[in-house]
């Protein structure tokens, strides 16, 4: 997995159960500078065929399976990137006609797209570029393997005073094959009879240390660990996780190229899907996970989200009380909040 996704992240092919070798449009390339990649067909995701009017050429009984497409002429990789890449849309905003090709290998299409966003590149492949001799083997089956958090362990903890709780701890998180590391921040005395205020706050670059607008990430970190400094001064104990999945788990660069898309006026959702990409990517068992090596089972949830109690609770976490973390919007954010609200059922006034 971890060289499949590397792979990717250098533009290099990768081959996918056996069923097809695949070059990222976005990042892919030649070996030898002076020669051309040519391919019949491409693979893209159901939501970038939405963008692109292929929804009706999408599997009937799988309507979020990705496409496989076919043009009169084979694609090489500047055309392959301008269906790729919404930027591109204004400047290429002619495309196709497509006909799309069934797909024998689902299982090896969905992993090569879930491949595509861990790697943090836009999910879109030339099909068989290359002799598969050429690329990196992977298996559809490695990719629920790597997600197993069976594998996390506490790799790391030490005392980490922060302006909100001078007694505060940071506990680190490693996976074997997962090069992010999460970690939590323990406020206040840990008390396994006591419920802990808990809150899952997935890393967000542009709001916890820039201090952007655009989002409310900032302050409700901020918030967070008042609220637990609060409780420890009251005889109870909070927990933040703070998860490694920018952007909602679509990563930092395609962040960026959303927050573009926004300016020309689509929401969060339609921005992240012009790009081919989930509205919602975040793994929620990983926290489930740090919690229970913490020896923590049930938690006052500091969330607006319901998805986030869900998730827990399919996790096996007691979730006995979800305490509403909503901060007052300000004119570069309040779009993004009315989104979160009408469109992914935050619960928010």
């Amino acid at each position: 997995m971890a060289l499949a996704i590397d792979a990717l992240r250098h533009g290099w092919p990768i081959a996918v159960d056996g069923a097809f070798t695949l070059l990222p449009a976005e990042t892919g390339h030649a070996e030898n500078s002076g020669e051309a990649v040519h391919a019949a067909r491409m693979l893209i995701s159901a939501a970038r065929a939405v963008t692109l009017k292929l929804a009706n050429q999408r599997e009937a009984a799988v309507p979020e399976a990705p496409v496989l497409i076919r043009a009169a002429d084979p694609f090489d990789l500047p055309q392959a990137r301008a269906v790729a890449d919404p930027a591109l849309d204004l400047i290429h905003p002619m495309k196709g006609p497509f006909a799309a090709d069934q797909i024998a290998a689902l299982d090896a299409a969905r992993a090569a797209m879930e491949l595509a966003r861990l790697a943090g590149v836009l999910p879109a492949f030339l099909v068989d570029p290359v002799p598969a001799g050429e690329a990196q083997a992977v298996l559809s089956t490695d990719l629920a393997a790597w997600k197993d958090t069976a594998r996390l362990t506490i790799a790391a903890r030490a005392r980490l005073p922060v302006a909100a709780a001078e007694d505060a701890e940071i506990v680190a998180f490693r996976s074997a094959d997962d090069l992010r590391e999460h970690v939590a921040l323990v406020i206040g005395t840990q008390d396994g009879d006591r419920a802990p205020l808990v809150r899952l706050h997935s890393e967000c670059l542009t709001g916890d240390i820039l201090g952007s607008l655009k989002c409310d990430c900032g302050p409700q970190l901020d918030a967070a660990l008042r609220a637990m400094a609060d409780e420890a001064r009251g005889g109870g104990w909070g927990v933040l996780l703070y998860l490694r999945q920018e952007g909602r788990g679509i990563g930092l660069i395609n962040k960026l190229r959303a927050y573009r898309l926004q300016d020309q006026g689509f929401d969060t959702v339609d921005a992240n899907n012009r790009l081919g990409l989930p509205t919602e990517a975040r793994d929620f068992p990983v926290a489930a996970k740090m919690l229970d090596l913490l020896g923590v089972h049930a938690i006052r949830l500091m969330t607006n989200n319901p998805e986030k109690v869900r998730a827990l609770a399919a996790e096996g976490v007691t979730v006995a009380e979800r305490v509403p973390h909503q901060l007052p919007p300000n004119p570069h954010n309040a779009r993004y909040l009315d989104t979160k609200r009408d469109r992914t059922g935050h619960l928010l006034g």
